[in-house]
């Protein structure tokens, strides 16, 4: 073989050091174009899951007469404790701790919520009967539409302690 069919030879094939060359380079630029999706997904606000106005955040509780004053009822899928007080009011309370968010149930024969993990308690209202945690269990909007209690489990508010203007009560028989 001649020299100039060596040199023929050696421009055609491309050798393994410039073939993993490339290789790298595109791989980096994948690299570098999902690290740009990961920081643009991270930048970009989120959606809410719920809205006020969306239909599966309100939840029909049922008739204001199914529940008797003094009592809660837990609504699993909406994650919520109807509590109807003595007076006829009704609260919306979240089922989390205001602590560490654990679950409070709901103990029939104390009258109280009581955490398990760090034996923080709330009366019927919500409001902290023995901390450590740190303000009244959150709540969710209450209404009564024709005698039936729905609740808006879309916005959780946020509250320090029970105040009697978060009860709302069913219109009065005339």
């Amino acid at each position: 073989m001649s020299k100039q069919d060596k040199a023929k030879t050696t421009e055609v094939e491309p050798s393994r050091r410039s073939f993993l060359t490339k290789l790298w380079i595109g791989l980096g630029f994948v690299a570098l174009i999902e690290i740009a999706g990961i920081v643009i997904a991270f930048l970009r606000p989120r959606r809410p899951r719920l809205s006020e106005t969306n239909s599966e955040a309100i939840i029909t509780a049922g008739p204001v007469d199914s529940f008797t004053p003094g009592s809660v009822t837990a609504f699993i899928r909406g994650r919520f404790y109807l509590s109807r007080l003595e007076e006829g009011g009704f609260l919306a309370l979240s089922r989390k701790c205001t602590h560490l968010g654990c679950t409070v149930p709901w103990i029939e024969k104390d009258k109280k919520f009581e955490c398990p993990c760090h034996a923080s308690a709330f009366d019927i209202t919500g409001d902290v009967i023995n901390p450590p945690a740190p303000r009244a269990l959150d709540i969710y909007q209450v209404f009564i539409e024709n005698n039936i209690v729905k609740v808006n489990t879309g916005k959780l508010i946020k509250r320090s302690e029970f105040r009697a203007e978060q009860v709302v009560y069913p219109e009065k028989k005339v």
